[in-house]
């Protein structure tokens, strides 16, 4: 039987486990006490040959002998072989085979409350079902039980104590198979439960399904106990932990011999006789390798090995009475004692009267205080304002990193910044509104650009609302009217063609007939002009930003800027200043110094709020 004392030890108290060190029946001492007396011996026989049998050359070597093998003993990885892997593994198959073993206990609810009928028919399609389960198990059990074959040894013993019928016998026989047979009483079972389903017993599909499906969860762990049997643990595994548990004592035989004191070797200075340490040492490892010997196959005849005869009974026994003398044998039905009382409590012996003292659990954070000012709630509105604010206290981050992402590489810079800006302002063109900066506060931080201290080129602004503005001497501002890519051609005559492949695009020539038509669309753009719009604000400073910066063109670039006589070149500003109202047709510009070069012209309506973005190494400062 297997040692029980889970009631010892139900509380904690002082040395709870102390009164357990006692016990003899399963206990390590009944198991371990034979190899513990034999290493013992054999340290004594070894000290004595060497103390009273050995000359004195013989003891010099033997004590060379015994440092050498003490100082290479501990390379053997004792404590990583036995607790780290081995014995771990043995306790968990140990547990999983004891989960293996079927139990009828679902399987006869079932087939109780499923299979119908009180005559002598339906009792023996019960009671032959629930056998023929129970003859599985035993099946099983017998094959890898040594308690059971015991008990079971031929299918004679079978039949005689009930398990199988004669008839059955000779059925089961005459069923030729080289493997274990186990699993044919679950197929009559299931026949069975095929008949009883054709006779209306069984009521309708559901229960025969859920009947069969308990049965295959009954088989399932039949076939699992015969796999555990089957497939050990690796034999190498057991091998090598053996080796090195027996093998570390032989050497500590010798390596843990008190030598003599007299010759001064260190760590000897003491001749105590009894080496205590080295035993306790013995007692541990061997009585690991002991416990996962005792483990390994729980289906033995040791103290702590499962008791599975007393499981054949026990289900035999409670699953006959379920499917038989229980059935529709029912208790009168009356109402309970708390039938009006919305909160029954059972009551309490004076014994567990304090557990009516504790209060009921509601939660961890039942008991949490929290100050009164902050379980207000707050208004959506203050919670969107606080929100923006945040944002706008550390803006450069996020548009910096959007600005890393969005860098071209320095050999084709140019061309993408082309394309980028063309995308952004065809976006801000479209977009149906437009944030501008409207405040006349320099010193604010959404409006502090382009002076001294300023933040670097391009950092702070949201690139896809980049734009390039152009700014008048007299503050006079052009509005973003159209983007115009040009691109032209210096010829041999010395004329210079400038085409669009795009069909809006107009094609300027050289000589008379090109000047005509540049004094047309000065003509339109003067009627276009900022004077038919309202008066920007002016700027009162008479000085120009920090970071306004002309520009001057070293060598010809892609691009090509054409400003008019009162026009100059400042800088690149971020601010969205695009009017959707007060569009106008696109303003030709002359040419700007000797260099003929494409440039993307966008002016704005937006005053003294600018901030510079760097355009790379072709725009320098003069």
């Amino acid at each position: 039987m297997t040692v029980t004392y889970t009631a010892r030890v139900a509380n904690a108290r002082f040395c709870g486990f102390s009164k357990l060190l006692l016990a003899w029946k399963g206990s390590i001492y009944k198991v371990l006490y034979k190899e513990f007396l034999a290493f013992f011996a054999m340290y004594t026989g070894i000290s004595i040959t060497y103390r009273f049998l050995l000359s004195d050359d013989q003891k010099r070597y033997f004590e060379k002998l015994a440092i050498y093998c003490n100082h290479y003993a501990s390379l053997i990885p004792m404590s990583f072989v036995l607790a780290g892997f081995y014995v771990t593994l043995v306790v968990n198959r140990w547990w999983n085979q004891y989960t293996s073993i079927p139990l009828p206990d679902r399987l006869m609810c079932v087939l109780s409350g499923g299979l119908q009928g009180s005559d002598e028919r339906g009792r023996l399609l019960r009671r032959t079902m629930m056998r023929y389960a129970s003859l599985s198990a035993l099946l099983i059990l017998r094959s890898v039980s040594t308690a059971v074959f015991k008990r079971f040894p031929t299918m004679d013993h079978v039949v005689e104590a009930g398990f199988m019928s004669r008839e059955e016998r000779k059925k089961f026989e005459g069923l030729h198979s080289p493997y274990n047979k186990y699993w044919i009483p679950c197929v009559w079972f299931t026949n069975l439960a095929a008949v009883a389903r054709c006779e209306g017993r069984i009521r309708d599909d559901h229960t025969l399904k859920l009947l069969l499906e308990e049965l295959n969860v009954f088989r399932g762990k039949c076939g699992m106990l015969f796999h555990y049997d089957m497939i050990s643990v690796p034999l190498v595994y057991t091998q090598v932990v053996t080796l090195a548990v027996y093998s570390f004592f032989l050497v500590c035989l010798i390596g843990r011999q008190f030598l003599d004191p007299n010759q001064g070797y260190p760590g000897h200075d003491l001749d105590l006789y009894v080496p205590i340490f080295t035993l306790l040492q013995f007692f541990f490892y061997a009585g690991w390798l002991k416990v996962a010997e005792q483990l390994i196959n729980p289906f033995g005849e040791d103290d702590d090995d499962f008791e599975t005869n007393w499981l054949i009974d026990r289900n035999f026994q409670v699953s006959m009475m379920a499917v038989d003398e229980m059935y529709g044998d029912l208790p009168m039905m009356e109402r309970d004692r708390y039938w009006n009382d919305s909160n029954p409590r059972p009551p309490y012996t004076a014994a567990t009267l304090f557990v009516l003292r504790k209060p009921s659990f509601q939660g961890s954070t039942f008991d949490m205080a929290i100050p009164k000012e902050e379980m207000h709630f707050q208004p959506l509105e203050e919670i969107a304002e606080n929100t923006e604010e945040s944002v706008s206290r550390h803006p450069n981050m996020a548009l910096f990193n959007r600005l890393l992402n969005a860098a071209p590489s320095h050999t084709g810079f140019m061309s993408g910044a082309l394309r980028r800006t063309s995308a952004q302002l065809q976006r801000l063109y479209h977009s149906p509104s437009i944030d501008q900066c409207i405040s006349d506060d320099d010193d604010s931080e959404s409006c502090k650009i382009g002076k001294g201290g300023s933040l670097p080129s391009g950092l702070g602004q949201d690139t896809q609302s980049t734009v390039c503005s152009f700014r008048e001497e007299k503050n006079a501002r052009v509005p973003l009217l159209e983007i115009q890519f040009e691109a032209e051609q210096e010829k041999p005559g010395g004329h210079t063609d400038i085409s669009q492949g795009d069909d809006d695009t107009e094609t300027y020539g050289s000589g008379a007939e090109g000047s005509h038509t540049r004094l047309e669309e000065e003509e339109k753009a003067e009627a276009l002009s900022p004077a038919h719009l309202p008066p920007p604000p002016h700027d009162s400073k008479e000085t120009r930003p920090a970071s306004t910066i002309p520009v001057t063109f070293p060598q010809p670039s892609l691009f090509s800027f054409h400003p008019t006589s009162h026009a100059s070149l400042e800088h690149c500003s971020s601010q969205p200043v695009i009017n959707h109202h007060k569009a106008a047709s696109c303003i030709p510009y002359p040419y700007l110094g000797q260099y003929k070069m494409p440039f993307l012209i966008v002016p704005s309506l937006e005053p003294q709020r600018f901030r510079s973005v760097s355009m790379g190494s072709e725009l320098t400062g003069s």
